[in-house]
């Protein structure tokens, strides 16, 4: 009788070991997400900063075709930076379909909005079994989510004075090395950013994002200006003034 309590809480315990194994393990697998049609649509269409939404718009079957195969995606299997490497480029690819539903007839991305609703409140994102809008991806998932700043620099909003689009999708495997270029890029284009004797003209983007950045400006610029602007940085560091520029919301179109 003894034995066979033994048997019955030996098994137990093991059913019970084997339940939690598989409770902690994380969803997450080596699964990876092929963006390759996405891939041949930025090379076209996305060089220098510049879209050619004419060229998308020829193309917009394919861009469609990419959009359902996101909407298909089991995002819960996917790792963190398929996730966030996932969630950009869903963000980016959506912005562009945004802007096609109303090109060539606009001349910025607020067209596609009205007095009482944002374009970025607009419910067009089909993804994960739902339907949500570019603000829910950005202020919902990539900055609560993933608390990366260099998030500013990868998503795209269409735009001049936003950073601009890559010209080839995001990747787990390269994703860091995509993420500070795009940062580095944005921070030491003077068109963006300049510095003028001791006040650093920035973009508006660190203003409205300021708690992403630690409320810390010239220790962002720090890490990632380079030769003169970063010199200059490091020998005036606490006597900068920040001045915000105006944001141009111009399409970042031909």
């Amino acid at each position: 009788m003894k034995t066979k309590k033994r048997t019955i809480h030996t098994s137990l315990w093991v059913c019970l070991f084997w339940g939690a194994t598989v409770f902690l393990t994380p969803v997450w697998s080596n699964a990876t997400v092929d963006h390759g049609l996405y891939a041949e649509l930025l090379e076209k269409y996305a060089q220098n900063g510049t879209v050619d939404y004419q060229g998308f718009k020829e193309s917009e079957i394919k861009l469609d075709q990419y959009l359902k195969f996101l909407s298909e995606t089991d995002i819960k299997t996917l790792s963190r930076d398929e996730q966030f490497a996932f969630y950009v480029n869903a963000y980016n690819a959506w912005t562009i379909k945004l802007i096609l539903t109303g090109y060539p007839g606009i001349k910025s991305i607020k067209d596609m909005g009205s007095i009482f609703k944002s374009p970025w409140k607009k419910q067009l994102v089909r993804i994960d079994g739902d339907i949500v809008t570019l603000d829910h991806i950005e202020h919902e998932i990539l900055r609560p989510g993933f608390k990366d700043p260099r998030v500013h620099f990868a998503i795209n909003c269409a735009s001049k004075g936003c950073p601009p689009l890559r010209s080839e999708p995001y990747r787990a495997d390269i994703l860091e090395q995509q993420l500070d270029e795009m940062t580095r890029e944005f921070i030491n284009d003077s068109q963006q950013n300049r510095l003028e004797g001791r006040t650093l003209y920035v973009s508006s983007i660190f203003k409205w994002f300021s708690e992403d950045f630690n409320d810390d400006v010239v220790g962002f610029f720090l890490k990632y200006a380079q030769e003169d602007l970063k010199n200059q940085l490091e020998d005036n560091k606490s006597k900068i003034k920040i001045k915000y520029l105006d944001y141009d919301w111009s399409l970042n179109g031909k």
